[in-house]
């Protein structure tokens, strides 16, 4: 289950590191996370935990294009089912 959950989170931010209307510093953060959660040496449920952290961050960020907003708010929830 989780690491399907993973899957379609790398696939998300697969998508916003590629997309050039995006921020290159929410771009950077997304390589980021995508690192973290590649980590199979650490527990599932602390590698959501800090990405989550991470990306929290990041959508609150005001240069953010809404279209990346959501995509964000998309992984936070699916990352939400694994910390639990």
């Amino acid at each position: 289950m989780n690491e399907e959950a993973f899957d379609r989170v790398n696939q998300i931010l697969q998508h916003i590191m590629e997309d050039t209307s995006v921020p290159r510093n929410i771009r950077r953060a997304a390589e980021e996370s995508k690192d973290i959660l590649a980590k199979d040496a650490e527990e599932p449920t602390v590698r959501a935990s800090t990405v989550i952290s991470i990306l929290d961050e990041i959508s609150n960020d005001p240069n953010i294009p809404i279209h990346a907003r959501t995509l964000i708010w998309n992984i936070l929830s699916e990352l939400e089912s694994v910390r639990d």
